[in-house]
């Protein structure tokens, strides 16, 4: 018996965590699917990104008040740190097409992001059953295959941007976008590496 009990509190910070990833990336999908709402939807960005801010910090603090945690503490700062990180990148995809004043974009934007979305809400099941490491390994190798989707249409993305003759500014900034993009996608198996090894340590 247990003299002292674990603060179990983590894991619906976790998911709310989470939910803001897949927040933030379903708004970065809009983005590149509606460019007339770009100045809201990257508002409504940085709205999530600063609620995430906020979740990661909680998380951060608890850890030290916590006498019991449920898993490692190095894995909850970990995981939190690294959902966090994905939500800044998606964050500064948004300020990057606000500042480079895109009035159109260009459909491997949208593919990317739709890849991203994906991703999230893999993420975003997995961190929800977090008790249940059964139900996240059954998952491995998903994020893998979307990384790998994301980095075809990348390398395609890149390769299009000098085929289609666009003047150097425009090859500048789309390619700025497409590599924070793809970086997005990367980060999001880089939770998932976090993720994975909390469930092998708790199975």
């Amino acid at each position: 018996m247990r003299l002292i009990p674990r603060d179990e509190q983590f894991f619906p910070m976790f998911g709310s965590l989470a939910d803001k990833l897949t927040q933030s990336a379903d708004l970065l999908a809009k983005l590149f699917q509606e460019p007339a709402r770009l100045q809201e939807l990257v508002q409504k960005i940085k709205d999530v990104e600063h609620e995430a801010d906020v979740l990661t910090h909680d998380i951060i603090v608890r850890i030290d008040k916590s006498f019991v945690t449920p898993i490692d503490r190095e894995d909850i700062h970990l995981l939190a740190s690294r959902l966090d990180d994905v939500i800044d990148v998606i964050d500064g995809v948004a300020r990057r097409a606000q500042m480079f004043r895109l009035r159109e974009f260009r459909p491997p934007a949208a593919e990317l992001a739709e890849v991203l979305c994906r991703a999230a809400t893999v993420l975003a099941e997995s961190v929800g059953n977090l008790k249940k490491p059964k139900i996240i390994l059954e998952k491995s190798g998903l994020l893998k295959k979307l990384e790998e989707e994301g980095d075809a249409i990348y390398h395609a993305a890149i390769g299009s941007l000098f085929d289609d003759g666009a003047e150097a500014l425009e090859v500048i900034k789309w390619k700025e976008l497409f590599d924070k993009l793809e970086d997005a996608v990367d980060l999001c198996d880089d939770v998932w590496n976090v993720v994975e090894s909390i469930a092998l340590k708790n199975s």
